[in-house]
């Protein structure tokens, strides 16, 4: 790093790291400008850098009675990360900062990083309606965004101590993150700074009208929440002047639809629609993760695995059985992902207190068990292969997300919950029937997306620090959340 100072202020420091971002991305896209009026050759923006962050760490400056769960380092040496976006994690900055003040006697060294901005992640316009000469010359001119630099190797947690000239501070480089932010633009239609602190995914559209109707009603009855913002003006109500232009029109859905019930502290809740299948939960979650949500839960329909289930009955998972297969190679099959005891508390608490179940009551309609989480949509098709496994497991439910989304926030450190309601019972000859699934979804839909809110309302009331325990954290655990 260059033009590197020392802070021990926190709020100083993310000034100037926004200085640093703001004076880079202002360097490039007055390049860019010049570039569209003809500029072709020279002047490159290699300059224009992503801001680090460091602290060097010796024995003497470690915590030896209180070891927190994170904002603090385990061993010397020297630390660092890339950064960016200081508008949208400015906050994130600041207590991550903060907290390594604390926990160190060590002031913090803000510079400027050897990793130039990639074009791309600037200006959105910069590969529209060029012809592939202007191609060429924009590589000649700007850094493009190269894949060799982007990886998850910090969150798979491996050995990052080994021959490292500087350990990181961070899960995620600032190109990954960067990336990861235009992917959720791509995918859910809305922009990354409208993303809660909670997240839901469903798999079921219904829950979507659910939730906008629920949002609008929100909205209008005021604070805590300001605005109900989604990836189509249809679907947005707003009781602020200017929220709606925050909302661009569109002439479809995205693939993965997200909707946002906003508050100012950013503890409201998202809703994403990711529809049907593991691919899809593993690419949201993998770029969703970067924005640090305080954890997202799975909330959809699963096919009932026993005799005694019915429609409508709920599956708290408390294990999973991964035949998705999407993460294998990031997250072998055989590393255990545990249940996240708080959320297991909470999502129990939200059956009982919007059903009003007790005891055998309660027993009757939710069951707690394994999830099995295929890839293949028609698995009954292979009944005779899939019974035996499936009774192996002492799986309860079926679906084709749960695992997926509840493994990769193990791998990336965000707390995860799974409840799912019984819409078939495919083992027991109660397959899913368009007459018999209008009826079970009109009676069901509501109270499920109301158990997923309370939900929330209950963690969030417990006080999310609860939520990032030590559970989650590797052996190299960067500092960062």
């Amino acid at each position: 790093a260059r033009e590197v100072e020392s802070f021990t202020d926190a709020e100083a420091a993310v000034a100037r790291i926004r200085a640093i971002y703001e004076r880079g991305v202002a360097r490039i896209r007055a390049r860019f400008d010049a570039f569209l009026a003809g500029a072709r050759a020279g002047d490159r923006t290699d300059d224009a850098c992503y801001p680090w962050v460091g602290m060097d760490i010796g024995p003497g400056d470690l915590l030896q009675d209180d070891r927190p769960s994170f904002g603090s380092l385990a061993y010397p040496g020297r630390y660092g990360a890339t950064l960016t976006r200081p508008d949208l994690f400015a906050d994130y900055y600041a207590e991550q900062i903060a907290l390594l003040l604390k926990h160190h006697a060590v002031p913090i060294q803000i510079g400027v990083s050897a990793r130039p901005i990639p074009l791309p992640f600037v200006i959105d316009r910069a590969t529209a309606d060029i012809t592939v000469e202007d191609l060429v010359a924009l590589e000649h001119v700007f850094t493009l965004p190269s894949l060799a630099e982007i990886d998850d190797s910090i969150a798979n947690g491996g050995n990052l101590r080994r021959a490292a000239r500087m350990l990181p501070l961070s899960l995620f480089t600032a190109e990954r993150v960067d990336l990861a932010l235009q992917r959720i633009l791509h995918y859910t239609g809305t922009e990354p700074q409208h993303f809660q602190r909670f997240i839901l995914f469903t798999n079921y559209q219904r829950y979507v009208d659910e939730f906008i109707d629920y949002g609008h009603r929100r909205v209008a009855a005021g604070a805590p929440y300001l605005r109900f913002i989604g990836p189509e003006r249809a679907g947005v109500s707003v009781n602020d002047a200017d929220a709606s232009a925050e909302v661009a029109p569109s002439s479809h859905l995205p693939q993965m639809p997200a909707y946002h019930l906003v508050r100012a502290d950013k503890l409201g809740v998202t809703l994403v629609n990711i529809g049907v299948g593991p691919s899809n939960a593993k690419t949201i979650t993998d770029h969703i993760a970067v924005l640090r949500p305080h954890c997202w839960l799975m909330i959809g329909h699963c096919g009932g695995l026993r005799r005694s289930q019915r429609l409508g009955d709920y599956v708290l998972a408390h294990a999973y059985l991964r035949d998705d297969h999407v993460l294998d190679r990031d997250l072998p099959i055989d590393i255990p992902v545990p249940p996240i005891a708080e959320i297991q508390v909470a999502l129990q608490e939200a059956v009982q207190r919007v059903t009003g179940l007790r005891g055998r009551d309660l027993k009757g309609r939710m069951r707690t068990g394994t999830v099995a989480t295929t890839d293949n949509r028609n698995w009954e098709l292979r009944f005779a292969d899939q019974y035996e496994r499936l009774s192996q497991s002492r799986a309860i439910a079926i679906d084709m997300e749960s695992a997926t989304i509840a493994a990769n926030g193990f791998r990336m450190r965000v707390p995860y919950g799974t409840l799912l309601c019984v819409s078939d019972r495919p083992l027991h000859g109660e397959v899913k029937l368009r007459g018999m699934a209008n009826s079970f979804y009109r009676e069901r839909i509501g109270q499920h997306l109301r158990i997923g809110l309370e939900a929330v309302n209950i963690l969030r009331e417990g006080g999310v620090d609860q939520l990032h325990s030590r559970k989650l954290r590797s052996f190299d655990e960067p500092a960062f959340r």
